[in-house]
């Protein structure tokens, strides 16, 4: 009888155990907020690489969070210039620097970004049937967009990777079908 009993305790957490760990990874990263945009001023959102512009009234969400980072988590491949005078606006948050669009580059979505945590390591891109490092230098902020810090564009969504050509390069994407990749990353 004590065998019995131990053993349905013993079954029983282990029953408690994966239903925790199947919730938590049930639980998304869900949208924290909206902001609606604003019309950019003439000249004032710079679409070099098709960026979006915000639309006037156009509600956008926004999110605190991102995916859980695993050993390949899924993201979304956007492209971005870091260099002054490109669509990426200011200069990086990591180093208050530019960076030129032949080095390796990426900006990750807030959750990612995790308050600069990432800034200077190298993370691992694997898209296209190739694996590129890079080095994060920048946050794609998903809370906050539609203004002239964010050159007028919409948050990024919650699960981006936005990246310098030098990156699309590595990954032999051609030129024509850059922009939106779906890929996994991992922490190099």
């Amino acid at each position: 009888m004590k065998n019995l009993s131990l053993g349905a305790c013993v079954l029983a957490l282990f029953i408690l155990f994966v239903t925790d760990a199947l919730q938590a990874e049930a639980q998304a990263c869900k949208p924290s907020g909206h902001i609606t945009g604003k019309k950019p001023p003439p000249g004032q959102c710079n679409q070099e690489n098709d960026s979006d512009c915000c639309v006037q009234g156009k509600p956008y969400k926004t999110y605190k969070c991102s995916p859980p980072v695993t050993g390949n988590t899924k993201a979304v491949l956007t492209i971005n210039s870091f260099q002054k005078g490109g669509d990426g606006g200011g200069p990086s948050e990591c180093d208050n620097q530019y960076h030129s669009d032949d080095t390796p580059v990426v900006a990750l979505s807030t959750g990612w970004y995790s308050g600069g945590s990432r800034c200077h390591n190298n993370i691992k891109i694997s898209g296209n049937g190739r694996t590129v490092t890079a080095m994060v230098v920048d946050e794609c902020d998903s809370t906050m967009g539609c203004d002239e810090d964010h050159d007028f564009q919409p948050p990024c969504p919650n699960n981006i990777v936005d990246a310098s050509k030098a990156v699309w390069k590595a990954l032999g994407v051609p030129e024509d079908n850059w922009g939106g990749l779906d890929i996994t990353w991992t922490d190099a």
